[in-house]
């Protein structure tokens, strides 16, 4: 790698920042589960974003992780935590799909919120979300916070500067082993892989390319969770006849060495490859990373720091807050643009409950 681009990619890296405003707002969070455990109260303390309220149903949850995250009020009431709360704090809702839908309305009219993925379980759930939200006036956004993960920052940012030429190709590939059992609610879900996994990369590919003109998907079961939904897919997106955009899961692969969590891009000038560490051993997982590579030439990893759980979070917070403090002039996961992934999500369900081509028969 010459000195030059070396210093562009270096200058990119620096640029890669998570959207943020400048003064953040308290944070009023609705649920108190694993993700508000492992990944939102934490990026919020890296961050610096005040939490107000820590509201759930089951109060007793709520007041232990209050306690643990310094969070000055625990309550099974929303009306208390508004009360309580200063006047502008920003909603984090993070409940379950199917809940979505009962918490807005409790919600004050023209409030911001971040709402957690997916936006429903189903595509009408997410359009009679997204008129809820236009309704009651809610600046919303949907929680698609892997496009804020630093790697990804950085990968957007060094492509955005011209270092990969004409992107060309885009693959995301998931061989490893989830501990679905971790979240009982998905025991009973119809829908579970492209909904609650590769949603994230749905979306991830939506925000480097947009939407796509149609879509190919294979989603199937693994003998080995004969009681779950299916686990393993294959998903292509169209985006014409010079790109190809493909995500192959599978989240039953239990053989160590072979497991593989990466995206990657390549173009006419060079090549990245995202490590997704958080995938990897779940939940313990492994470092993210990011490499770069110029055609003919050796694999560089790139300095990058922090990773998609909970590093991204802050982007996802720091994009609404930014947005409605006037220090963003657009909020990329609105709801508005949220239907978009969900709509990509139903065309995968919808293309692989009607099947491929049969073959010609003589």
């Amino acid at each position: 790698m010459d000195t030059e681009l070396e210093s562009r990619i270096g200058q990119a890296l620096e640029d890669a920042k998570p959207p943020s405003p400048k003064t953040a707002r308290s944070i009023i969070v609705v649920g108190a589960g694993g993700i508000v455990h492992d990944a939102h109260l934490p990026a919020y303390q890296r961050a610096g974003f005040p939490v107000a309220a820590l509201v759930d149903a089951n109060l007793q949850k709520a007041s232990a992780l209050a306690e643990k995250f310094g969070v000055p009020l625990a309550t099974n009431s929303i009306d208390e935590a508004v009360r309580k709360s200063p006047k502008d704090s920003v909603f984090d809702v993070a409940v379950p799909a199917k809940s979505i839908l009962d918490i807005l309305p409790l919600l004050p009219d023209g409030a911001a919120v971040l709402i957690q993925k997916p936006m429903g379980d189903t595509l009408e759930e997410a359009e009679q979300i997204l008129a809820l939200c236009r309704k009651k006036g809610l600046t919303a956004a949907i929680n698609f916070q892997l496009r804020y993960a630093p790697n990804m920052l950085a990968a957007k940012r060094i492509t955005d500067a011209g270092l990969l030429g004409d992107v060309h190709d885009m693959e995301v590939v998931m061989r490893v082993y989830m501990p679905w059992d971790l979240w009982t609610f998905l025991s009973t879900a119809p829908r579970l892989e492209i909904l609650y996994h590769s949603i994230h990369y749905i979306d991830l590919v939506r925000s480097w390319f947009g939407n796509p003109t149609s879509v190919q998907a294979k989603t199937v079961r693994n003998p080995q969770t004969p009681r779950l939904a299916a686990t393993k897919s294959l998903i292509t997106l169209d985006y014409g006849d010079w790109k190809r955009v493909l995500i192959a899961t599978n989240h039953g692969h239990r053989y160590e060495g072979s497991q593989l969590s990466y995206a990657q891009w390549e173009g006419t000038k060079g090549s990245l490859h995202a490590v997704l560490g958080v995938n990897l051993d779940y939940p313990k997982g492994r470092p993210d990373t990011l490499s770069f590579a110029q055609p003919g030439e050796d694999w560089k990893l790139l300095p990058t720091k922090g990773s998609w759980f909970p590093d991204a979070f802050i982007g996802s917070m720091g994009s609404l807050q930014a947005y409605v403090t006037g220090a963003a002039s657009s909020l990329p996961t609105s709801v508005e643009d949220a239907i978009d992934t969900m709509r990509t999500v139903e065309a995968a369900y919808i293309a692989s409950e009607r099947g491929g081509v049969p073959l010609k028969r003589e």
